[in-house]
């Protein structure tokens, strides 16, 4: 993904004459460099200057809107800027707003204060009317309020920057389906086209007859080199080298046929694999930890929010991957939860060195699909959901601590997961089920709650967090009131 930038105003006005503006510009400026130096995420904070009359607003929020590179813009009202002279300019914003609500210095200065340091940093009540404004057009903005250097600013500023990157991944992504999604199953299908003009999702069907042809013009050449990669990271556990070699041909091909549609995501299903001899296993988790999106059983929104959250996750460990509950360990208040899926788990979350086996898969009535078996990190995680309810969204994301395996597991030919669920088991899979959760997941170690839910509101869609303060009647009553908000 090409770099990108976000660029940070500062309001003000010519109430207080011409020369403190030079005062405002150099503060501007070392509070977009301290910031800049400590954010954890590969995107410039670019200071742009300062704004003072409605035609410089206008016109910089016509070019933040056209800049292909801009994710957003930052704002900060250093000193007093009417909030009328905005309005023309967010008539027209298209783009993430933050509006940071601080100032230069820490402290008073208590011996030297007078009414010309009054007059200069009046973000005090120039914040107050910026925001007024917003809220009186009727228009979203992310604020985040406290001193710059705190650490906990810095990260609401980061979390605000990885939300817009989720905004700017969802407006250029493009999910390419091999097949359809399995019969009878209602969670992984919806509507595609009113996720495209809500979701900026653009999904596309295409037959496994066109992914076949691409399959069919890898070479021998090819599929040797990426084998030799595959050993430098992996350990063979397996004497069928040619089952290995297929999934490293249809990893190219659907690499291929990616890059040549601008895609971005994609999805297969067990049930649609006709002229392809194993299903995409070893091959789809080699492309998820490449970055690609990837839904099981055309499941197209669980993909499209895998890459979405891999981007919204760059600069981090980005331990994330495609997840499915599978079953489950119930001992009275020792719950835990296996998660894992018939071959597709990323190796970006794995804690152990993966190792390739070959095993039959049940299903499918293909040849038996070589695979990636390894264990996952253990810690804080989240397992976020994206379901359509017909005539809107909702965003679900349910905490979890990622825990060791109790036992080994040595007849489970899959990557595996374990966790337990928050507040409990009990409360976990009941708030999940009452809010509709699909039983596909994108598990994150390392995006933030506060990320996805800010990613969620920039979208406006309904979200849902089941966490350690979680109760069944509260949720009962957040879903109730979301029908009548969202409904």
């Amino acid at each position: 993904m090409k770099k990108k930038k976000v660029l940070f105003f500062i309001g003000s006005q010519h109430l207080y004459g011409e020369e403190i503006f030079e005062t405002i510009k150099h503060n501007g400026k070392d509070i977009a460099s301290l910031i800049s130096s400590k954010l954890n995420v590969d995107v410039d904070l670019i200071f742009q200057g300062l704004l003072t009359t409605s035609d410089e607003i206008f016109e910089a929020i016509k070019e933040v809107n056209h800049d292909q590179d801009v994710i957003g813009m930052m704002t900060w009202m250093h000193t007093f800027s009417p909030s009328k002279m905005w309005i023309r300019g967010l008539k027209i914003l298209q783009k993430p707003l933050l509006h940071l609500h601080t100032q230069y210095n820490e402290e008073i200065p208590w011996h030297e204060i007078d009414m010309d340091f009054m007059n200069l940093n009046q973000s005090a009540h120039g914040d107050r009317e910026h925001g007024h404004i917003f809220e009186k057009m009727g228009l979203y903005r992310s604020v985040v309020s406290g001193y710059y250097k705190h650490d906990y600013v810095i990260k609401d500023i980061e979390d605000w920057i990885r939300a817009s990157i989720g905004i700017d991944t969802s407006n250029h992504l493009n999910v390419i389906r091999f097949g359809d999604n399995m019969r009878n199953v209602a969670v992984t299908d919806g509507d595609k086209v009113s996720a495209e003009i809500k979701l900026g999702w653009s999904t596309n069907t295409f037959g496994i007859g066109d992914l076949k042809a691409y399959v069919d013009k890898i070479s021998d050449e090819d599929i040797e080199k990426a084998y030799q990669n595959y050993l430098s990271k992996y350990d063979i556990h397996t004497k069928n080298i040619d089952a290995v070699k297929y999934q490293v041909r249809l990893e190219l091909a659907i690499n291929n046929f990616l890059v040549e549609h601008d895609g971005q995501a994609f999805t297969t299903t067990f049930e649609d694999l006709h002229g392809l001899k194993q299903l995409p296993g070893l091959a789809s988790q080699e492309l998820m930890a490449k970055g690609y999106g990837f839904g099981a059983e055309g499941d197209w929104k669980t993909s499209a929010l895998l890459h979405v959250i891999y981007q919204m996750g760059r600069g981090t460990k980005n331990r994330v991957s495609f997840m499915e509950d599978y079953t489950y360990h119930l001992p009275l208040n020792k719950e835990l939860v296996l998660g894992s899926h018939m071959l597709e788990i990323s190796p970006l979350i794995a804690t152990t060195k993966p190792k390739i086996e070959v095993h039959p898969l049940g299903i499918g009535g293909k040849e038996d699909p070589a695979r990636l078996l390894f264990d996952a990190y253990e810690g804080d995680a989240l397992q976020v959901s994206l379901i359509d309810l017909g005539h809107r969204y909702r965003m679900i994301v349910a905490s979890c601590k990622a825990v060791k395996p109790l036992h080994p597991m040595p007849n489970l030919p899959v990557a595996q997961a374990m966790w337990q669920l928050l507040p409990n088991f009990e409360i976990g899979t009941k708030a999940w089920i009452l809010s509709g959760g699909a039983h596909h997941t994108v598990m994150t170690y390392d995006v933030s709650l506060n990320a996805l839910r800010t990613y969620a509101e920039m979208l406006n869609i309904e979200f849902i967090h089941i966490g350690q303060s979680t109760t069944i009647d509260g949720l009962k009553k957040e879903l109730l009131l979301n029908d009548k908000i969202y409904g």
